[in-house]
């Protein structure tokens, strides 16, 4: 315990030298949306420019897809040529939503930060969403243009927008090279940057609009770990990313590859349905250095057991996110890769967050399993009561959250942002949890969230879905757990009618098959309890969702 509390001494003395007066990562206090905030003093104050920055990198490789390896250089060049297409040939100015919908690949990346070029708000579209879900978030978003892949260009059948084909980016970009550049619009630190869909409560996905303040905020974050570990004698230094977790996501995005460009690294795309072998024989011949991953692939390396056949040696770091990983899954992980022990720490936080509102180092794992870290610079984080008080340490209550990595708000749903915001900008998680010495423990996700491999699913999608059958008098839907995935979805489903008298394995496979046209299908129940008896329900009518679970 001295020697871990030691590593967490020396680790807040280098951030109080890197973040006070006159630091590399000042921190001072602005006006940010009117209230004021801790923010990095010399900070970059849009996208673009980090953009621009990424000049110096020159040749080094910034993104291997494939085949390809792209140069910083060649990014840079391709970015703006392909800029200057959607600009004269599409009409994108400032402002409007163009979305990105395809799987990972080297187009999605430098799509994305042409859109950032023109001062236009990229829109991620969630690939793994079935056809209905994709047109609900076509007609939410109303983009100027759809850049998608052949895949769901398939899926989705005549695009109700404008569309271009991903895979043509290159060759356009390639076509409109050494063209005039397109003029740079001024953009403001609080203009929206970027649309990434969580699901929501009411069983619609929602829009979290994220800011170029936002997104850089998330960017120094980044920077500044860095910057820690180099003080405390580990710099940084000809690191490999491997890139598998899906693009729509904040932690492929925000945390890699903004600070990827902005530190001179490489991200290795993985494209393709997760497969543990490929990604393990990908990791050898990249020389992968830097991994950050979801508890359900750090799962698969456990399950396989025997790395020898695998030469994973360059691996040095991994990080798990996008999921609570159990401490058993931790320590089954470290016996595996027994060289990223120093480096699995843990963080807290969630899309509307942009990134890590807690940080936990693997020193204070080590000595608090269970501790989610403690807030990270220029953010707060206040535990309150169900009437908004404060609560004192090791009470449990509501988290909030507040500082400049917070998004601006949901898109058009003004309703959803009022509920979730204070007068003061203070984001109310919806999470449970207490702190204690300035580390924060988690109570619970939201009562009714589940995380299926990284994802969330929120069981109100799934019941409305099934709602729709004309069989089905009311549903329950709810997760469970899995050492697999984390959680599966299971459902509790009350039949009438001509279903009345059909065996349970018949309607929950009719069930099944009604559902796989409307619901991505990491969304499908894969438990299914099949009756003719109500849901029980408490004296106010509300279903009683711990008795009928059982």
């Amino acid at each position: 315990m001295t020697t871990q509390l030691a590593v967490a001494a020396d680790r807040d003395a280098a951030l109080a030298m890197l973040t006070g007066p006159g630091g590399e990562f000042e921190i001072v206090t602005s006006e940010v949306l009117g209230q004021p905030m801790s923010v990095f003093a010399h900070r970059l104050h849009n996208v673009p420019e980090l953009l621009d920055a990424s000049e110096a990198h020159g040749d080094a490789i910034y993104l291997v897809d494939g085949d390809r390896r792209i140069s910083f250089t060649e990014h840079l060049v391709t970015v703006r040529a392909f800029a200057t297409v959607l600009q004269e040939r599409h009409g994108v100015r400032q402002g409007d939503r163009v979305a990105l919908l395809g799987l990972n690949c080297s187009e999605w990346v430098i799509s994305f930060w042409a859109i950032e070029l023109l001062g236009a708000v990229a829109v991620g579209l969630n690939s793994w969403w079935a056809e209905p879900e994709i047109r609900y978030g076509l007609a939410d978003c109303d983009p100027a243009l759809l850049i998608a892949d052949a895949r769901l260009r398939d899926r989705l059948g005549p695009p109700p927008v404008p569309t271009l084909a991903m895979e043509d980016v290159h060759d356009l970009a390639a076509a409109a090279a050494g063209r005039v550049p397109v003029p740079r619009p001024e953009i403001d630190e609080d203009d929206p940057a970027i649309v990434l869909y969580t699901s929501g409560t009411t069983g619609r996905p929602k829009g979290a609009v994220h800011s170029h303040r936002n997104m850089l905020c998330a960017n120094d974050f980044h920077l500044l770990n860095d910057a820690v570990a180099a003080t405390l004698g580990n710099p940084a230094s000809g690191r490999r990313f491997l890139l598998a977790t899906p693009l729509f996501h904040i932690a492929p995005l925000h945390n890699l590859i903004l600070p990827r460009i902005a530190v001179g690294d490489t991200a290795v795309i993985y494209r393709g349905r997760f497969d543990i072998d490929t990604v393990l024989r990908l990791i050898e011949t990249e020389g992968i250095t830097n991994w950050g991953a979801v508890p359900t692939m750090a799962a698969r390396i456990v399950q396989l057991g025997d790395l020898s056949g695998y030469d994973v040696s360059t691996l040095r770091t991994m990080s798990l996110g996008s999921a609570p990983a159990a401490p058993g899954l931790r320590s089954r992980l470290i016996a595996a890769l027994p060289q990223v022990r120093r480096s699995l720490g843990v963080t807290y936080g969630s899309t509307e967050t942009t990134t890590a509102v807690t940080l936990g180092s693997a020193a204070e794992i080590d000595a608090m399993p269970l501790t989610s870290g403690r807030v990270v610079p220029t953010m707060q984080l206040q535990v309150r009561d169900a009437q908004g008080a404060v609560v004192p340490d090791g009470v449990d209550g509501d988290i909030w959250v507040r500082g400049p990595q917070v998004m601006l708000g949901y898109w058009r749903d003004e309703a959803a942002t009022a509920a979730a915001f204070d007068d003061d900008r203070w984001f109310r998680t919806g999470d449970l949890g207490q702190l204690e010495g300035g580390h924060l423990f988690v109570a619970s996700r939201r009562s009714d969230l589940i995380l299926r491999s990284g994802e969330n699913i929120y069981p109100a999608e799934v019941e409305a879905a099934l709602g729709e059958h004309d069989a089905v008098l009311e549903c329950l839907v709810y997760g469970v757990d899995d050492a697999d995935l984390g959680q599966s979805v299971a459902a509790v489903v009350v039949v009438g009618g001509r279903y009345a008298d059909v065996s349970p394995d018949e309607v929950r496979d009719d069930l099944v098959a009604f559902l796989s046209g409307r619901l991505a299908r990491i969304k499908l129940p894969e438990q299914w309890r099949i009756t003719t008896e109500p849901l029980p329900r408490n004296a106010t009518g509300k279903v009683n969702r711990r008795e009928a679970v059982g």
